[in-house]
């Protein structure tokens, strides 16, 4: 049972084992980066929220106005 192989041949400790091959050569960001790149993510997100529902504001207004509510 070495490997764990299926009848395609996929093998399950081979996989794990080049996930962590791959992981081991990421470059990953330092604490300043993630932590700007976060900050800057809930900025955007907070935005385009804001700028959406003023747009939905505006468009349930100009619908009860055409309807007449």
């Amino acid at each position: 049972m070495a490997g764990v192989s299926g009848p395609s041949g996929f093998s399950v400790i081979r996989f794990f084992s080049e996930v962590f091959s791959e992981l081991r050569k990421v470059t990953w960001p330092t604490r300043q980066v993630a932590t700007r790149l976060t900050m800057l993510v809930i900025a955007l997100s907070a935005t385009i929220g804001v700028f959406l529902g003023l747009i939905d504001m505006l468009f349930a207004r100009v619908l009860s106005v055409i309807s007449g509510t």
